[in-house]
């Protein structure tokens, strides 16, 4: 028995639950304490399914990353306009950013296989809620093939289906930032949710809190007038 283990361990299709996988290469999220929960960063290479309502600060947790990478970043299909004058304002390099707006989901993860694997891109962030297992192993392979990031923006979740990702992350509004869940780690332990304070990065977005007791100005000359 003990040799079938062993023989399992090499070819890493089993491990202890006290054993954490050292060859999975890593890269900084270019937030601190993010790397922490995440055990040093965002995989290399893979597929990043990220799991968010539309415009809660999904991108602007991303940029950090996106700004440290010298290759271009393609968005395929975002739900908005890209605002490439807020980007620039952000530190982004926007002469590095490819928009594509292919007609229908099948175009769109062709658009996306044919950027990672072309060598070109660091980083591919796509939208769209439906996927099936067989298009993420060809993003995954794809992604290998380039060296580069799949991001798979979400916002569709009701679907319980497993998807082969490298690593799966749910993001909630919050006050002082993003509510995270880290609900799949290749190479990892998911960590329980937590909360990823940003005020310190992008404190003009964060109001301090009230004070427990506030007199409106109607109520002070009330208590003032003779």
């Amino acid at each position: 028995m003990s040799d079938l283990i062993d023989l399992l361990q090499c070819q890493q299709l089993v491990w202890h639950g006290n054993e954490q996988l050292s060859n999975v290469e890593r890269v900084s999220t270019g937030i601190k304490t993010f790397d922490e929960y995440l055990q040093g960063g965002l995989p290399k290479h893979g597929v990043i399914d990220i799991q968010a309502p539309h415009g809660i600060g999904e991108i602007r947790v991303l940029l950090p990353y996106l700004k440290q990478q010298e290759r271009l970043t393609v968005f395929i299909n975002p739900p908005g306009y890209v605002n490439g004058h807020g980007l620039f304002h952000l530190g982004f390099d926007t002469t590095r950013l490819l928009v594509v707006h292919p007609s229908n989901d099948i175009d769109a993860l062709w658009s996306a296989e044919q950027c990672l694997k072309s060598g070109a891109c660091s980083s591919v962030i796509l939208w769209q809620d439906r996927l099936a297992i067989h298009q993420i192993k060809r993003l995954q392979l794809a992604a290998e093939q380039g060296g580069a990031l799949q991001f798979m923006m979400r916002n569709n979740t009701s679907s319980h289906l497993s998807l082969p990702v490298s690593l799966c992350l749910k993001f909630a509004a919050h006050n002082k930032g993003l509510e995270v869940s880290i609900n799949k780690q290749k190479g990892g332990w998911s960590k329980s949710r937590f909360v990823l304070m940003l005020e310190s990065y992008w404190p003009e977005l964060y109001q301090p809190p009230k004070a427990d007791k506030v007199i409106s100005l109607s109520e002070h000359r009330k208590w003032v007038s003779p």
